[in-house]
Formats: structure tokens, C-alpha cells, sequence
């Protein structure tokens, strides 16, 4: 994807510098075991925020969980997570700051 890189700083910035997985420096502190879903499905939140003709965060949420949480190996489908439930996934519990972000990246690639 065209400018991932901008879209990875500015998420590892905002999000990952708050993130309860981060520490008080705002580096993961997710093991080699656990994956951060926000990075790993991040090309595929930017094209769902770019793709969608809304900007509601709700709407936007389905769009999410019906490309990306149904696909994620950590749910059953896309209504049912064990990460999700859990209050554990990263994508889930940021994702209005994610898209947030992605918004400002945008904005300052066209100045």
C-alpha cells in the first residue's frame, strides 16, 4: 500500500504510545506469540475507511468486522471473539482512534 509507512507511524504515535500492551516508554510489549491486530490488518482498515462512503464510527465497525474480524484467527466469526469479550484486542478497543488517525494522515498527504 501506497504511504503504509505514514499510516504505521502515526498509528504506532497515537495508538500504540497509549495502548495498555505498551510500556511506559509506548513500546509493545506484546510477545512473539501475541499479534497486535491493528498492525496486522492495518492495510485492510485504511482501504475499509477509504473504500466506505461514511464516516460514522458504528458503520465503519461493521465494515471492520465483516472484512477483517471475520478473517481473524482469534474469532469465531464476526460477532463472536474470545479477544473481543476479553476487552483484548487492540483493534476493537482503538479502533475509533485508529480511524481517527488514518483521517489525519490523510489530511496531511494532501498538503
Amino acid at each position: 500500500m501506497k504511504n503504509s509507512n505514514k499510516y504505521i507511524d502515526a498509528i504506532t504515535e497515537n495508538v500504540c504510545s497509549i495502548c495498555v500492551d505498551s510500556d511506559e516508554g509506548g513500546n509493545c510489549t506484546l510477545t512473539n506469540k501475541e499479534l497486535c491486530a491493528a498492525k496486522v490488518y492495518l492495510d485492510k482498515i485504511v482501504e475499509i475507511v477509504h473504500n466506505s462512503k461514511t464516516d460514522d464510527i458504528y458503520e465503519l465497525n461493521e465494515l471492520l468486522r465483516n472484512d477483517v474480524c471475520a478473517e481473524c484467527k482469534t474469532s469465531i466469526d464476526k460477532h463472536n471473539c474470545n479477544l473481543r469479550d476479553d476487552a483484548n484486542c487492540a483493534l476493537d478497543r482503538y479502533f475509533s482512534l485508529i480511524v481517527e488517525t488514518i483521517h489525519k494522515v490523510d489530511k496531511s498527504l494532501l498538503h
